[in-house]
């Protein structure tokens, strides 16, 4: 195993730890069982098998943009997903959509959430806005966010809220940043409405601790291939496997 993989495996093995936890005291969706339905419909086989919808809805990062406007769709986080539950789930026949749009803050993506969002029939509901709602400020990104998991919620959907990746103009160990006090409205969400949450932000503060976080980002604010490549490990040892 290669140091890479290592610790790949030390963070994500820290964050089920500590994601377990949050489903036990903060009645976040257990991430164990909340998506036990679809992982039974991944594993039928043809013809009795149905196409999965899981879209994902945000900004610049879910969309794979990573420098100077080059965007690199197949190695952003929804499609290494992706490539992680078809390794895992060979029968399953899974679209990845996604709605998001680089530079909009979520008042922007609530908006258009039911004409450009429910109308993908998604089966699961991944949303990432936090680190361009610093623009708009909590109390409306709250608002934003609550508006979106609410209608999706009414749709019987399964949302899955995902903190954000870092921004090295801020200081990811800092309790009282800009971001970090988004990610913790995002983890108070998901305990408000029993959803998923998938804690990006904690993931990269673990990393913190024993890596240099620019090793994992493309430029301040958009993570590299080695950065989706952990929200996707995390997204599917968390829900999918």
């Amino acid at each position: 195993m290669n140091s890479n993989s290592i610790y790949r495996s030390y963070i994500i093995t820290g964050l089920l730890f500590l994601n377990f936890s949050l489903s036990v005291f903060g009645q976040v969706a257990n991430p164990e069982t909340y998506l036990d339905t679809i992982k039974d419909d991944l594993k039928v086989k043809w013809p009795n098998n149905r196409t999965i919808n899981l879209v994902f809805h945000g900004h610049s990062v879910p969309t794979g943009y990573t420098t100077a406007g080059v965007v690199d769709r197949m190695n952003s986080y929804p499609f290494q997903t992706l490539k992680n539950i078809n390794d895992h789930y060979p029968y399953s026949v899974v679209n990845v959509i996604t709605t998001s749009i680089g530079g909009e803050q979520a008042v922007q993506g609530a908006s258009r959430f039911e004409d450009e969002v429910l109308n993908h029939n998604p089966d699961v509901l991944f949303i990432d806005y936090a680190l361009n709602d610093r623009g708009i400020g909590l109390e409306k990104a709250k608002a934003a966010w609550s508006e979106m998991i609410e209608t999706a919620l009414t749709q019987n959907l399964k949302v899955i809220l995902l903190t954000p990746t870092p921004d090295l103009n801020e200081d990811i160990l800092d309790p009282d940043s800009n971001l970090a006090q988004h990610a913790e409205q995002i983890r108070d969400l998901a305990k408000k409405y029993k959803v998923g949450l998938i804690d990006s932000f904690k993931m990269f503060k673990i990393l913190s601790q024993n890596r240099e976080i620019k090793a994992f980002m493309a430029q301040n604010n958009h993570i590299n291939q080695k950065g989706h490549q952990l929200v996707a490990d995390l997204i599917f040892k968390e829900f999918f496997k």
